[in-house]
């Protein structure tokens, strides 16, 4: 008998918690871009570079946590994670020069690795039954995007009244605080007999040998570009490249009277319609094939951000791109780790997931520190675009000779 419970359970709904508040802080951090460069006097390649070290140290992170969460617990991994997020973030506010920031970038991505979806959809999926699995990771994922939508605009508010070296050190605060809430995450065990019978050597080496594995990993890549570039160089894009917000329009009425709040609000509506596109994505992905779903989410990625940038930048474009590329934002996680749980078993997801989020990260690297090098540069980040536009494409195309079933002579319940 299946002893893994319904779809809401307390390992569900504190896994989304834990997910929303870390994601919350992570997805902030573009709104510090311009006060942090201005009162520093930084390039902006400077404070991007921290950034896209931060992504770095969370790719390289994620399947040391899933290992870590496999050998000694997944609550014990979670503590870790969250003390050194908040240590990371307490350190870069008492920081004043480049090279302190990008140094402790390193703790903060790590931190975010060992709150995030490695751990965090591994220990949620073995706490899911077969049916509820591919849902239970889509509320999961949709919860980082809960976080999104308010992390940038509190951040902004916050500025408003204090510094944001007094803002990092209150979501240093927050984020110790989600250590409150593991007594109430107790997974089932981590493996039975069958399963402890292959070690993790043996999966790995049987999933870098599958081809399938590599063109998964492959085509996360475009993801972590895409979204590590728009939530670090939106908000100061739109600062920078928006035309007036009118008086008297639709988004003066609402109280969004500056594109510097207009930036904020974009990274916040882009995380709002995720959350309906990530759960339309858990749906489908019970339904229908996996590898196809992937392909149609990159193929509509690029197509809105080629319009977007192809057409004149206002703030009604803003809106429409923010709501449109949303909806597709973290719609992709779902189905790749669960495309993973599904060919390589339950096991060690974490870490196997784990390793294809690394590349993930290398695209976020990529994404924040060529955004930021190009701009200073050129003074203009359109051929950062079109790179994501080219590698999204890339994406579309190499999930599709992916074999979605699964894998020979491994055990996967």
């Amino acid at each position: 008998m299946d002893q893994r419970t319904p779809l809401f359970t307390p390992v569900l709904i504190v896994g989304c918690v834990i997910i929303m508040v870390s994601f919350a802080v992570r997805a902030s951090f573009g709104v510090f871009q311009i006060p942090i460069g201005e009162e520093f006097g930084w390039l902006r390649a400077e404070f991007s570079m921290a950034i896209a070290i931060q992504n770095l140290a969370w790719g390289i992170g994620q399947p040391i946590f899933g290992a870590v969460a496999e050998k000694i617990g997944d609550r014990r991994a979670i503590i870790i994670g969250a003390i050194v997020y908040a240590l990371g973030m307490v350190l870069s506010a008492n920081s004043s020069t480049p090279l302190e920031h990008q140094a402790y970038a390193w703790l903060v991505g790590f931190g975010i690795a060992g709150t995030g979806f490695g751990v965090i959809l591994a220990v949620v999926g073995r706490a899911s039954s077969d049916d509820n699995r591919s849902m239970s990771l889509a509320i999961a994922t949709a919860a980082g995007s809960g976080g999104q939508v308010f992390g940038a605009p509190v951040a902004e508010w916050m500025l408003g009244f204090m510094s944001w070296q007094m803002v990092f050190t209150t979501f240093a605060f927050v984020i110790l605080s989600l250590i409150l809430t593991l007594p109430l995450m107790r997974a089932p065990a981590l493996a039975n007999k069958a399963e402890l019978e292959e070690s993790l050597g043996q999966i790995l080496v049987k999933a870098f040998k599958d081809p399938s594995y590599t063109l998964i990993f492959l085509g996360f890549f475009s993801c972590g570009y895409q979204l590590a570039f728009i939530t670090a160089h939106f908000p100061a894009f739109v600062t920078e490249m928006c035309g007036p917000i009118l008086p008297g329009g639709v988004l003066h009425n609402i109280g969004i009277t500056t594109t510097s709040a207009l930036g904020a609000v974009a990274i916040s509506l882009i995380g709002l319609a995720n959350i309906a596109g990530t759960l339309a994505a858990g749906w489908a992905g019970k339904r229908y094939s996996k590898k196809y779903l992937l392909a149609g989410i990159y193929t509509g990625r690029t197509i809105i951000a080629a319009l977007f940038i192809m057409f004149p930048i206002t703030p009604e474009t803003v809106i429409l791109f923010s709501v449109a590329m949303g909806s597709l934002w973290l719609a992709t996680v779902p189905l790749t780790s669960g495309l993973v749980a599904h060919i390589y078993g339950l096991r060690y997801m974490g870490t196997l997931y784990g390793i294809v989020f690394f590349s993930h990260q290398l695209g976020s690297f990529l994404g924040v520190w060529l955004g930021g090098r190009m701009y200073d540069a050129y003074g203009s980040y359109e051929a950062v675009w079109w790179i994501g536009v080219a590698v999204g494409a890339f994406s579309a195309l190499v999930h599709l000779p992916i074999r979605e079933k699964r894998l020979e002579g491994l055990v996967t319940s």
